[in-house]
């Protein structure tokens, strides 16, 4: 990451992204359904052979939460980001298998200025992910709040 971070104005349509790679291990594979998803395929690689998924199987929301970090990592954590409003498309075309190792990108579909909130515009991204064999695992699409360039070019006004 550089030591500046991006405003609203450095996400034009078009502009992408790159993501991962992302390891896939079978130990988060299984904390992950613990906590959260505790279905057989996700929790025990016999079940999840037996199933239709193949092998030990991430969650699909697991596969989001990866995709989730993977975008921090990217350009979320240096960015005037200000949270999102929610997400247009979630699809999970593929299993994400333990030993898999993710990547992809996130493109800039659109952005425009937020019309009920000075100084911030929402941008929309298409996210892709695919596994080691270039086969796609995820696909998204959602927008994220992130703040405009400040006139005087001296940063926002937020303490962090």
């Amino acid at each position: 990451m550089s030591a500046e971070k991006f405003f609203f104005e450095d996400f034009p349509p078009g502009q992408r992204f790159a993501l991962g790679p992302k390891p896939v291990l079978a130990e988060e594979i299984i904390e992950f359904a613990r906590e959260f998803d505790p279905q057989p395929m996700h929790l025990d690689e016999a079940a999840g052979r037996a199933s239709i998924l193949g092998g030990l199987a991430a969650s699909g929301w697991h596969t989001s939460s990866m995709l989730m970090r993977m975008m921090a990592d990217s350009y979320i954590l240096n960015a005037h980001c200000e949270g999102a409003p929610g997400i247009d498309l979630m699809e999970w075309r593929k299993p994400v298998l333990a030993g898999d190792t993710l990547d992809g990108h996130s493109t800039v579909l659109e952005a425009r200025l937020m019309r009920s909130r000075l100084g911030m515009g929402i941008v929309k991204f298409r996210h892709v992910v695919e596994n080691q064999r270039g086969e796609l695992v995820c696909l998204s699409e959602n927008s994220v709040m992130i703040r405009t360039r400040p006139e005087d070019g001296m940063g926002p006004e937020v303490s962090r």
